[in-house]
């Protein structure tokens, strides 16, 4: 499904990176590479990438940020000071958690964590920006790598 974005270049790009980082089961490495392997820009690519998945992680952590820590104590019997401890540890030291955002799967999830539990919110995006950043670097550098093998 996201091959066919590789048509529309960097817009393409921006959207399948956006939707990737959701919690739709998608991947952006397929257009990300499509589009390197036909001899776009690098950098403008990674830079594209990196905005739309940063976008999408942006939505999981609001949509986390939509939950009522009530229900951590209702459904999973979690005391309440239990849960404020954890909120604040989150707003100190847990937000650059954030960076792990980029990893397949668990990465969204923990996003979605980081809004539910109130982490703390700049630092928990430039964290995830920059790991998903670096991810985009080592993809398209070895992409490029690779490609020159043929």
């Amino acid at each position: 499904m996201l091959d066919g974005l590789a048509d529309f270049g960097y817009w393409g790009l921006l959207l399948a990176s956006f939707l990737a980082a959701t919690i739709l089961p998608l991947s952006s490495e397929v257009v990300f590479m499509a589009l390197i392997a036909t001899g776009s820009d690098i950098w403008s690519s990674i830079g594209y990438a990196t905005i739309g998945n940063s976008l999408g992680g942006a939505t999981c952590y609001y949509l986390g940020h939509l939950g009522k820590t009530e229900w951590l104590e209702r459904w999973f019997k979690i005391k309440g000071e239990k849960i404020d401890s954890m909120i604040l540890r989150l707003q100190t030291k847990g937000a650059v958690m954030g960076f792990f955002g980029f990893l397949p799967g668990i990465g969204d999830l923990m996003l979605v964590a980081l809004g539910f539990m109130r982490a703390n919110a700049p630092i928990t995006m430039i964290s995830m920006t920059i790991g998903k950043f670096l991810r985009y670097v080592v993809i398209a550098f070895g992409t490029d790598r690779i490609l020159s093998w043929f």
